[in-house]
């Protein structure tokens, strides 16, 4: 029997994987412990640069790339950011290079961005894009979370109140959607789509030569 060189085995173009969600429903939570999960070795955390301050319990490069907003628009102007969004009433934006050169390696890219985000993303590269929005139980558990946070002002968190119902409108447009009233639970659902997307077909790259070789391999 022939045996096939490791070299023939397809390649895999990596994948965008969007989590979206109103603010306190877990979407952050559930990117962190996806992307430190030791079993995750083929998947990048993208880092978001934004003009907000930073929280307490926030470190810079971690969370987020801390910037000015004059260095925000900067970037914005030179195309240099893959989406960008306002919201409220700070910059969002993802740097454009290294999402670019980690799918090319096929290597995962896992986004915590909104809604408006998501859209410029669909726009630009839908066939990458593995899109799930985070719901939580109920309107009154959700801001129970951002009490609970204690990381913003009553002011601040009155309005992620009032554009919760907003963002949670726009669910429809998302390839999935998981209800977060537990962690876990919710944990797993995510694992399990990225698992799937994985495989599917589209992605691999040369797969129709790889088959075309399996099958004229002689008994």
């Amino acid at each position: 029997m022939t045996r096939m060189a490791e070299t023939a085995r397809p390649a895999r173009r990596g994948l965008i994987m969007i989590m979206s969600s109103p603010s306190g429903a877990g979407k952050s939570t559930l990117t962190r412990t996806l992307s430190k999960s030791p079993t995750e070795t083929n998947l990048d955390l993208s880092i978001s640069v934004t003009t907000r301050p930073k929280r307490p319990s926030e470190i810079d490069g971690v969370h987020y790339h801390f910037i000015d907003r004059e260095t925000f628009d900067a970037m914005r102007q030179r195309d240099e950011l893959l989406e960008w969004a306002e919201v409220h009433g700070n910059g969002y934006g993802t740097p454009r290079r290294p999402v670019e050169a980690s799918l090319k390696a096929g290597r995962d890219v896992l986004f915590d961005i909104d809604w408006q985000g998501t859209q410029q993303i669909l726009e630009k590269a839908r066939e990458d894009v593995v899109s799930i929005f985070i719901l939580p139980p109920s309107m009154a558990e959700l801001r129970s979370r951002l009490v609970r946070r204690a990381e913003d002002a009553p002011e601040v968190i009155a309005k992620r109140l009032a554009n919760a119902r907003d963002e949670i409108a726009r669910w429809s447009v998302y390839d999935y959607v998981i209800v977060n009233d537990d962690l876990e639970k919710a944990y797993e659902a995510v694992r399990a789509i990225l698992a799937a997307e994985r495989h599917k077909r589209t992605r691999a790259v040369g797969m129709a030569a790889f088959v075309e070789q399996l099958l004229s391999e002689e008994l």
